[in-house]
């Protein structure tokens, strides 16, 4: 199988390309600039050029593109001078991408986020529901994107996934080890509730998926249970064995923010047992795992 990868100098594109190229797949890579490290085939594409999106897709001809490419900086998409970028890159450059699979009879995975939801209650969020609400210009785009996706498609994955964690990006994990080397206390919210995702074990799924014809909507985390970013915190620090005071607080009371966070990230991932596909490792072996890696690069 012939697969378009987009962002792949992204924590997810990276190791979809990964995993395809293991599993004896032509992958191609796609993002902006130079070519990534490690690439044997690379595209330098801009998703916002409608002409060049298409020219690319038609040329290739891929039997499945995974759109990983996303503008994910959810406070500085709040800034007025952004959105206009925002909105580009996340609605209309996946518009294009979908339109161009459509023109070829490609398959789709675009990838989502809990942020569609508006994180009321204390139920896990359907992959099927439609009870949409996003909180903040990120999520809007976002849900945006995936109605682009399926005006043009019915050969879709739309995989919705949640605090997102890998070795080729800033993240969650790396900003507390970070802060634990020049402070002996931090806080951190309590109220927020999901469970991580890392990149690694997800490029399995995704690939999983596109060799088959499960199409629809999908929610993906790591398994491991429902926890804060308190929790989560918690637990980097013991895994990797530091001593420093971690003190809970509200979102309220954090308060840095520009973008409104989700309380309720509780994503419903039985679907994927239900059409046959092999679930994530618990989250906690998953950020074993990542340290592992990351002090092996050391």
């Amino acid at each position: 199988m012939k697969v378009l990868v987009t962002g792949v100098k992204g924590q997810l594109g990276h190791d979809v390309m990964t995993e395809l190229m293991k599993r004896g797949h032509e992958a191609v890579g796609s993002d902006l600039g130079p070519t990534a490290e490690g690439l044997s085939s690379y595209i330098d594409l801009d998703i916002r050029d409608e002409n060049a999106v298409r020219d690319v897709i038609g040329s290739e001809r891929p039997d499945a593109v995974v759109h990983c490419a996303a503008w994910t900086a959810v406070d500085a998409a709040e800034d007025e001078e952004n959105r206009d970028k925002v909105r580009a890159i996340n609605v209309d450059g996946t518009g294009y991408i979908a339109s161009a699979c459509a023109a070829i009879g490609a398959k789709m995975v675009y990838l989502s986020t809990d942020y569609v939801f508006d994180g009321s209650g204390t139920s896990p969020w359907k992959p099927d529901c439609v009870d949409f609400s996003p909180l903040n210009v990120y999520g809007q785009s976002k849900l945006d994107g995936e109605r682009k996706v399926t005006e043009y498609l019915s050969k879709f994955f739309i995989v919705r996934i949640a605090w997102v964690f890998g070795l080729h990006g800033k993240n969650f994990i790396n900003t507390m080890l970070n802060i634990a080397k020049t402070h002996d206390e931090v806080r951190v919210v309590n109220d927020q509730i999901g469970t991580p995702t890392y990149t690694y074990d997800l490029s399995r799924l995704l690939v999983d998926m596109i060799e088959t014809e499960k199409y629809g909507y999908y929610h993906a985390t790591n398994e491991g249970g429902f926890i804060s970013w308190y929790d989560f915190c918690l637990e980097i620090y013991r895994q990797a064995g530091i001593n420093i005071r971690v003190t809970p607080v509200t979102t309220i009371e954090y308060g840095l923010s520009k973008a409104k966070r989700p309380f309720n990230s509780r994503l419903d991932k039985s679907k994927l047992s239900e059409k046959g596909f092999e679930r994530l490792p618990d989250w906690k072996d998953a950020l074993g795992r990542y340290l592992k890696e990351i002090n092996n690069g050391e």
